[in-house]
Parts: structure tokens; sequence; C-alpha cells
């Protein structure tokens, strides 16, 4: 079972990972194979040391070596950089009329980094925010955050870091106009949108006083295409691994959202490009 084919894999993923300064360079094979591996362990969920290596190996080969490239492509940014690369490379095949912005929980069994007890879902969780097109492919993610903060903790820097994910891929925000719904109803988050030219278009939080009140404009046609985000949520839950934190770094738990995002784009231009 692969979530992407060899060809694929060859095409899409091998070019930005990163091969070892010294000693042999791995063949295209077996990194074929370790990413198939990965994909594996991505879509089933199964622990690592549950990987049906010979499956995808013709020799033996360890698990741990496995996770130790993932572990290694994660810490020398060759997932980050693979996003943002295919992000540029391909950005005609986004629908940038409308953006959308949300936020995403999941809860975290072993614990680790950037994780928080959350009172609604009474267990411990991280979360992420999004950014997809009008068409719900997911163009940028935020830092793991831990899971007592709301939508709107730290929301400068998170929002800051989706952006630079839209500069590396030479996307343009001035302009683009955002959907999101009440929970990011403030005056920090609309002053961001400003700052980065970004027409937010915000559902109003009765939290913040009487709608009838309200001076910002709220366009309730173009917020119906919100929907879509919620639509590429459900594409990710398809990956088993993503249900359930279990990766205890907050850079592996990112990366690995990282190649979930990776795999649906690549489906997506893949199947319009027919290759």
């Amino acid at each position: 079972m692969s979530i992407l084919s060899k060809d694929r894999v060859k095409k899409y993923i091998l070019p930005y990972l990163s091969q070892g300064k010294r000693g042999r360079n791995l063949t295209e094979d077996k990194r074929v194979s370790i990413v198939l591996s990965i994909f594996h362990r991505l879509k089933t969920g199964c622990q690592w040391r549950e990987l049906p290596l010979e499956k995808y190996f013709k020799e033996n080969y360890s698990y741990e070596s496995v996770f130790y490239h993932f572990n290694k492509w994660s810490k020398d940014g060759s997932w980050e950089r693979m996003w943002a690369c295919l992000l540029n490379k391909y950005k005609t095949y986004l629908n940038l009329s409308n953006i959308q912005l949300d936020g995403s929980q999941t809860r975290a069994n072993r614990g680790g980094n950037k994780v928080g007890f959350q009172f609604r879902k009474a267990d411990e969780t991280t979360n992420f925010l999004y950014l997809s097109d009008s068409q719900g492919i997911l163009i940028a993610i935020s830092e793991p955050i831990s899971g007592q903060h709301h939508d709107l903790a730290d929301i400068k820097q998170q929002f800051s870091q989706m952006i630079n994910w839209l500069n590396k891929a030479n996307i343009r925000t001035d302009g683009l106009f955002l959907n999101a719904d009440a929970g990011f109803d403030s005056q920090e988050c609309r002053c961001i949108c400003t700052q980065f030219q970004i027409e937010a278009n915000i559902a109003f939080n009765t939290r913040n006083g009487s709608i009838n009140d309200r001076k910002e404009y709220f366009d309730e046609l173009l917020y119906e295409n919100r929907y879509v985000i919620e639509r590429a949520f459900a594409w990710l839950d398809a990956f088993k691994a993503l249900l359930i934190r279990y990766e205890t770094t907050a850079i592996n738990w990112l990366n690995l959202n990282i190649i979930g995002m990776i795999v649906c784009f690549v489906r997506k231009i893949s199947s319009k490009l027919k290759c």
C-alpha cells in the first residue's frame, strides 16, 4: 500500500531530500523505499517498529534507519524546503481568489513539546493554525501550539509564520481575501491582516458586542466558501498518524503534518498533469 507511486516519489519528493556529506550516498531505489516506508507510517498510523519493511526493501533494513532519515530530514529542513519549493513551482494550480484560516487540535497521548491540557477535549492536545486556498488545498501551517491556548494565542507570531510560507513560495499577500470564523474576531487579528494587506472577512463574535454596532464589513456570500478548509482537514484525517499525536518532539510532529500536506498537494497537481 502506497499513497504515492514510485514514479511520483522520484519526481516530486526525492529532489528535495538531503543526502549525507560523508560516506556512500543512498541509491535512488533505497531512498524511494525509505520515503514509501515513511508514507506507510503516515497512512496507517502504525508504530515505527511495526513497519512492514520487507514490503519496501529487497534487503534487510531496520525501522531505526527509516526513523533516522525521517528525523534527519525534519531537522535539516528538507520537508519544509520541499513544501515551499512545490508551492512555488506549482502555484498556478492554486486558486487564491480567497483563502481560509482555521485551527485544528490533536490529542497527544505521549506528551512532549508543545502539549497542554484542553478543557473542550478533556485531554492533552497540540494545536495548529492553517491557511488554505479556495479549493481547500492547504498552503501554510503555523508552528505547533500548546493545547491550553486558544486560536488567538500569540496570533501575531503564528500568523506571521504562515505568511512566511507564502513568501517562500513567492505568493503575494496584498489583496488576498481571508475568511475566518468568529473565533478569530479580534482587533489584533484584523490589524495583522491589514499589516499584510489582506482583506479580512471574519465572522462577528457576539461576545465582542452587538453585531448591529460593528463597523467592519462582513460578506456572508464570500464566507460560505470557508467550508473548504474543513474538507481539507478531512483529507488530512485520512492519514491515521495525524489523528493522534505520538511524536514527542515538536519538530517531528510539525514535519509529519507537512508531509501530509505535501502528499495531498502532489496528488492534486499530478492528477491535473496526468503524471
